[in-house]
């Protein structure tokens, strides 16, 4: 995917039409499709962790029934502008 997206030089190039699977897709319509697509296998691939690892699994985002505990936290500190991940990246 980031080979061609280096390939769009201009706003024009956006949009030209490709097929994928003899449909025909804007670029910009097509990235919007594989940008859906991606998460669709990483779901796929975290139900299978889940089912491996079963009560070892260790939740990706809010584990199950702490969603209040999760809120309080964050309801109780300054509201900030950063990305969601930033507190995972430190």
């Amino acid at each position: 995917m980031f080979d061609a997206l280096a390939q769009i030089k201009t706003d024009e190039d956006l949009q030209q039409i490709i097929y994928i699977r003899n449909e025909g897709h804007t670029v910009i319509e097509a990235i919007n499709r594989q940008l859906a697509h991606y998460p669709y296998h990483v779901g796929q691939i975290v139900f299978i962790g889940k089912l491996i690892k079963d009560n070892e699994w260790n939740s990706l985002s809010i584990p199950k029934n702490k969603s209040a505990d999760y809120n309080q936290t964050k309801f109780s500190s300054e509201k900030k502008t950063q990305h969601f991940t930033d507190e995972f990246l430190k």
